[in-house]
């Protein structure tokens, strides 16, 4: 039986890559609280509809949108810088892990590799892992870079169109590339998301999707191979204590030691 064929509560993955906002940390609120921020302070007003489409998004990005939802465009640069600057604010006064994470993350530590590919500044994923005492679970952490860099490597290898650059979700790059850092095919490996432009990017980078938090549509949720409401479900954290394989010994040559 090939992996996609199997049920993903039965399968073993050789890694696992988290997303880090709103999956390990939650910290999407956060952002919310930051894009309304902006809009305040610029005299703004978002349209409706505009909290759900930038959820997940690269937060140059979300500045980009910010702009074109008000119809000024010449604001790109300063509402990014904004929202980035309030968001560095809120995060460091209230990092909080969501329900189940810490729990399934120690579970899977020293089983098999672990990474983190979020669209965030590698400052704040740091920050927010080291702040909840889980930094020391993950290998690597994999944000979007020119070129790209993942603490512990000198350099990450080139992904995404081969130019040396890690592009943001919905690209695939920052899965392809945490997977390859933890020595594992993307189709053994398994992403942990909370966004459909997080789902999106594993999807096109080959790996399984586990979704977590609130059901979107069927068609959406069909989008993962399982979708869960929290990391807290008893079933998932049966199956990270009894169905994952423990990590293989490291190969000769090598000191099997996190990057």
């Amino acid at each position: 039986m090939t992996p996609t064929a199997q049920p993903l509560l039965t399968w073993s993955p050789t890694a696992v890559v988290f997303d880090c906002d709103g999956t390990l940390v939650d910290s999407e609120r956060h952002w919310q609280d930051a894009r309304n921020r902006v809009f305040r302070d610029f005299g703004l007003r978002p349209p409706p509809g505009f909290a759900e489409q930038a959820k997940g998004v690269h937060y140059a990005e979300c500045g980009r949108l910010m702009a074109e939802a008000v119809r000024k465009p010449e604001l790109t640069a300063d509402l990014t810088e904004a929202l980035l600057g309030h968001f560095l604010a809120l995060v460091a006064d209230d990092p909080v892990t969501m329900p189940g994470a810490a729990e399934l993350v120690r579970s899977l530590s020293g089983r098999l590799p672990l990474a983190v590919a979020s669209n965030c500044p590698l400052q704040v994923v740091e920050e927010s892992l080291g702040r909840a005492g889980l930094r020391k679970h993950f290998r690597h952490v994999v944000v979007p870079s020119d070129p790209p860099r993942a603490p512990g490597d000198a350099a990450a290898p080139a992904d995404g169109d081969g130019t040396g650059a890690v592009r943001p979700k919905p690209w695939p790059d920052v899965y392809a590339t945490a997977a390859r850092l933890c020595g594992a095919r993307p189709d053994q490996a398994l992403a942990v998301e909370d966004s459909l432009t997080g789902v999106e990017s594993a999807r096109r980078a080959g790996l399984r999707v586990l979704g977590v938090g609130p059901r979107p549509s069927e068609e959406d949720a069909g989008r993962a191979d399982l979708w869960l409401e929290s990391l807290q479900t008893p079933a998932l954290l049966t199956w990270a204590r009894e169905r994952v394989a423990p990590a293989s010994p490291p190969e000769p040559g090598t000191d099997g030691e996190p990057g």
